[in-house]
């Protein structure tokens, strides 16, 4: 594991890559094979655009739950014949709901998280010119935009987009009759997700290959910065996983369109009995969730890498637990593959199956609890920088420990059955992987986005207006989501003016709703100093945060190449901060942190352990 990989471009004479040729603006900004590049095309793509439309749509369907059956203009203007007299439908109403988690979980979560910050640090953290293929870099972005675009037209056709859940229970999603939702929107969302998933694929075994064989002379697997790690692991979990989706996916596109019956058996419609028999739609389930739990981490493990890092730059202190952390995230990964069933519980499992699934998902609350209080550990006493990237650093570790203690509730056979499928499950998922996941995409933008653009920073009082309102506005959607959930509300229904003992909790759809719309407005804050700075924003130092890894010492202009000599060799771990001689005297003197770059001095130790 220790072993000294080959030095990446030194032998192979691309010192002056930038240099030798000019790039046009389609070679530099369209079809770019620079790693750097290739980063914002994703974050642009995965988590602005895609996921403004994804916040737009949960604010839709929020509305019509809290003030169900009104008359919205805003409905009709947007929906169309889906919401006559501004009248919200019931059928698009479920289109929404699958739509928003489809976006949010894989093109926002996934590809805007991971293909942002694996693309821009993998080669600029381990000392590489570029991804060991600059050309599959490409192509998986292009993929990418493709599935995306295809999202999108799903969103015009005459029926509707896909309705059946993010997670497309057959025999909704097997039948294009079921219902409107189940027609040529739901074919559009299977071709755009094997396209996605192929497009992951490209970019996870990119990304493994080069963290393999592309490091830097000195730099070991044990002086990787955590980042590199969890997006490391992130890409070997998303190589064993997300090909059983795709499985699944081709089959329920021979479903709908060839007749077969992977997924279907025994289906009435109307009384007239159809010809489908043999099949299961508890087969998909398993297909789906081994994907679906792996998922979750996919989503987390690279915004708990993300946290590590920034919360160790900002606290001046050496990450707490470096090879425990290591430890951890591969633990979390080998035990995110066997716990898919507790999604099941209610599915007709066998019971000693269902204690199995529980065994395994409250054993994964071992390696998530490491890791939390690893982090308040890095906190304790250290000397903290409260700048926005540390404060989403410390709410990412507020809300995952929040969100995982609902979890282990859901990961318990006999406690589920009674909580299944309510608003508790959506406050706890949202709470554990979409809020915590965000806030370590919105930790990393503030923390690199000068790394990004060219040494501009972000305005501090428009991320500090972000951060708190966020803050404020999740807990404030989440926290009382729970105890809807506990009150029996399920979710995905349109309305429950059916059910008169849930009267009584319209005051808490209304406020949840108030405050979904007050958080979003937020990310309206974020968007506009996301790109005002872009142009606008001041130059700050190359190394603004006084950090000790390989991307503050690449030079601030950008060229394909990252460095304009030979690469810097390493020589230490990557948290040396505040570290000092046994007469307390700073390594570097006057200098609280040391770069790896930096060879170790007379009478130090390397305590990276």
């Amino acid at each position: 594991m220790s072993a000294v990989a080959h030095t990446h471009v030194d032998d192979h004479g691309h010192d002056d890559h930038g240099h030798h040729h000019k790039e046009t603006f389609i070679t530099k900004y369209i079809f770019s094979q620079d790693h750097k590049m290739i980063a914002k095309q994703y974050f642009i793509t995965g988590v602005l655009a895609m996921g403004f439309i994804g916040i737009a749509m949960s604010l839709l369907f929020r509305m019509q739950l809290a003030w169900p059956g009104e008359s919205f203009p805003v409905f009709e203007a947007i929906l169309g014949k889906w919401a006559p007299d501004g009248v919200m439908d019931a059928d698009i109403y479920l289109s929404l709901v699958t739509m928003h988690g489809t976006i949010m979980v894989f093109f926002v979560l996934t590809a805007g998280l991971s293909g942002t910050f694996s693309n821009l640090l993998i080669p600029l953290q381990i000392g590489a010119r570029d991804m060991a293929s600059g050309f599959l870099n490409m192509l998986s972005y292009w993929m990418f935009f493709i599935s995306t675009v295809i999202m999108v037209i799903s969103l015009f056709v005459e029926a509707g987009p896909a309705a059946a859940g993010w997670t497309i229970y057959p025999p909704l999603s097997a039948l294009p009759m079921a219902q409107p939702g189940s027609g040529a929107g739901m074919t559009l969302w299977l071709v755009s997700m094997a396209i996605f998933i192929a497009s992951s694929l490209l970019g996870s075994l990119n990304y493994i290959v080069t963290v393999l064989n592309l490091r830097t002379k000195g730099m070991t697997m044990t002086r990787l910065p955590l980042t590199i790690w969890a997006f490391f692991v992130t890409a070997i979990i998303g190589v064993i996983s997300f090909p059983v989706l795709l499985s699944a996916a081709l089959l329920l596109i021979m479903d709908r369109s060839f007749g077969t019956s992977f997924f279907l058996s025994d289906i009435f419609i109307q009384g007239e009995v159809l010809h489908y028999q043999g099949g299961s739609p508890v087969l998909f389930e398993h297909l789906f969730w081994f994907l679906g739990h792996p998922e979750v981490y996919i989503v987390i493990l690279p915004a708990m890498g993300i946290v590590s890092e920034v919360m160790s730059v900002n606290a001046r202190k050496p990450i707490f637990g470096y090879r425990a952390m290591i430890a951890s995230i591969l633990a979390i990964a080998f035990l995110s593959t066997i716990v898919w069933g507790h999604h099941m519980f209610i599915s007709g499992m066998n019971p000693f199956l269902g204690s199995v699934f529980t065994f395994t998902t409250l054993l994964i609350a071992i390696p998530s609890a490491v890791k939390a209080f690893n982090w308040i550990t890095t906190l304790w006493k250290g000397n903290l920088q409260l700048n926005p990237g540390m404060l989403f650093s410390i709410g990412m570790v507020s809300t995952f420990i929040t969100g995982g203690l609902t979890g282990i509730i859901l990961g318990d056979s006999a406690l589920d059955i009674n909580v299944h499928d309510t608003y508790f499950v959506v406050a706890h998922f949202h709470l554990v992987m979409g809020i915590s996941a965000l806030y370590g995409l919105f930790a990393g933008v503030y923390h690199w986005f000068p790394k990004m653009f060219q040494g501009r920073m972000m305005n501090k009082n428009l991320g500090y207006v972000h951060f708190w309102i966020t803050a404020i506005g999740s807990y404030g959607i989440f926290f009382p989501m729970h105890f809807v959930g506990m009150a029996g509300v399920p979710r995905r229904y349109y309305q429950n003016t059916a059910f008169p003992m849930f009267d009584e909790l319209t005051d808490v759809q209304v406020l949840m709703t108030i405050f979904a719309i007050v958080t979003a407005s937020a990310q309206l804050v974020f968007a506009f100093n996301f790109v005002r700075s872009i142009f606008y924003g001041k130059r700050g130092p190359v190394n603004p945060w006084k950090a000790t890894t390989l991307e503050w010492t690449t030079p601030q202009e950008h060229f394909h190449g990252n460095w304009a000599g030979a690469i810097p060799h390493v020589h230490r771990w990557p948290y040396d901060y505040s570290k000092t001689y046994e007469n307390g005297e700073y390594i570097i003197e006057g200098q609280d942190f040391v770069p790896q770059t930096v060879p170790l001095q007379e009478n130090e130790e390397e305590l990276n352990h």
